[in-house]
Order: C-alpha cells, then sequence, then structure tokens
C-alpha cells in the first residue's frame, strides 16, 4: 500500500503486535501486521509513523558507502576504523596456503593460489574478519559481563543487514554483525555493552539509557562515529 506518497511491503501473518521497519540502502518500508488488523487501522498507524520513516530514509540516504568491493590488488578496505589497501600475492596453487594478514599501517595482505575467483576472495577475508572479531569480543564479553553483573547464554557473530547487534533477552543470546570487525574498537565495544544491557532492561527505555549514561558516559559520540562511518 501507499501512504503519504511512500510505498509500504504489507505482510499479514499470525503475529500478535504491528512491526514497521525502514531497511538500508535505498529506505524500503516494511509493516508486518496481524491477519485480523483492517486496511483502514493499518493506513491511521503508518500516518502516524511517517516522520519517523522519512528520518529513517534520509539517514540512509546520505550514509556513507563504499562500492562494491571487488577485492583487487590496491583495493581500499576497513579493519578497526582503519582503511588499509589490499595487496595481493597471487602465487602456484600448489605451494601456497591462503591467508589474511596486517603486516603494516597501510596494507592487508591477501596470499592466494593465482586461479582464485573473486568469491573465493571474498570468502577468504570474510572468514579473516570472523575470527579477528571474535579475538576482540572474546576479551570483551567476559569484562563487560563481570562489570555489568550478567551472562549471556550465547555471543555469536552473524551477517547481519540492518542491525549492529540484537539481544533476546529471554534466552540470553546475543548477535554481533560481522561488518563490526571494520569499525573502531570503542564502537565494538559500544554495541556490545548496549546488547548486555539488555540482559537488564529488554526496552530502549529511561532505565537502558541511564544504564548507557553511568557506564559509557560517551556513548552518544561512538554511536554517532559507529553510524557515520563508511558500510
Amino acid at each position: 500500500m501507499t501512504v503519504g506518497g511512500i510505498e509500504i511491503e504489507l505482510v499479514q501473518k499470525r503475529i500478535k503486535n504491528l512491526h514497521l521497519a525502514v531497511y538500508p540502502p535505498d529506505g524500503r518500508v516494511r509493516l508486518a501486521a496481524p491477519t485480523d488488523v483492517n486496511e483502514t487501522t493499518l493506513q491511521l498507524y503508518v500516518v502516524s509513523k511517517l516522520s519517523w520513516i522519512r528520518k529513517q530514509q534520509r539517514k540512509f540516504a546520505e550514509q556513507n558507502r563504499q562500492s562494491p568491493r571487488q577485492y583487487l590488488h590496491r583495493e581500499s578496505h576497513y579493519f578497526l576504523g582503519k582503511r588499509y589497501l589490499l595487496r595481493v600475492a597471487d602465487q602456484s596453487p600448489v605451494r601456497v596456503v591462503p591467508s589474511v594478514t596486517v603486516r603494516t599501517k597501510s596494507y592487508i595482505d591477501m596470499v592466494i593460489p593465482a586461479d582464485y575467483t573473486q568469491q573465493q576472495k571474498q570468502d577468504l577475508l570474510q572468514k579473516w574478519y570472523r575470527v579477528e572479531l571474535k579475538k576482540i569480543i572474546s576479551d570483551l564479553v567476559p569484562r563487560w559481563e563481570a562489570t555489568l553483573g550478567v551472562t549471556a547464554n550465547t555471543v555469536t557473530i552473524k551477517a547481519m543487514k540492518t542491525k549492529w547487534g540484537s539481544c533476546n533477552p529471554e534466552t540470553g543470546n546475543i548477535l554481533l554483525n560481522m561488518e563490526l570487525a571494520k569499525k573502531p574498537h570503542a564502537c565494538i565495544e559500544y554495541v556490545v555493552v548496549h546488547e548486555l544491557l539488555h540482559l537488564i532492561e529488554r526496552k530502549h527505555s529511561d532505565i537502558f539509557l541511564a544504564l548507557l549514561d553511568k557506564y559509557l558516559p560517551n556513548w552518544v559520540s561512538i554511536k554517532k562515529e559507529l553510524n557515520s562511518l563508511p558500510v
């Protein structure tokens, strides 16, 4: 349906509540609704959210985005908030063990067989990002669990399109976006603390914000930095 000139993807299914979301990169809007809610009610609900929808769409439109990576020699890639050039070393398939390392302040070195495809190079770099992020959160999570007095059941790294992280307070399971490996350490720490705090306070309530203020007094500026970096 279309409301206020905005096209809304409507999905009605067996759920209890309305769920409205705006997705990057182009600001696509999706409304999930119970099957028994009529269209007039849905339109009125969307009208009440139009200013929020437009704000989210503007945010995505203004976000600094990299063009799709091709994993070529001297192509730019980010790691822990710093821009590196990819240095690709093609070697004989017989001798080489594919690897990714950072040895200098300027280059990410990728050693691969000469016949590696673009998809294989992408998979190799993604695997490296996952390993590096796991190292960081294996330190951050236990330290902040002790500080906050909570314990996560699982903390999983996953490729996510719309969130930096998520937490299910009922199960204690936390998901962290693999793209965080490209962001500064302070941004990774902010997301870890944010998700762990949901084990104390489920919603983004005044209590939740007060907890953020207490444990990460500069969280607003960190969040701004996280969302302003290239994605």
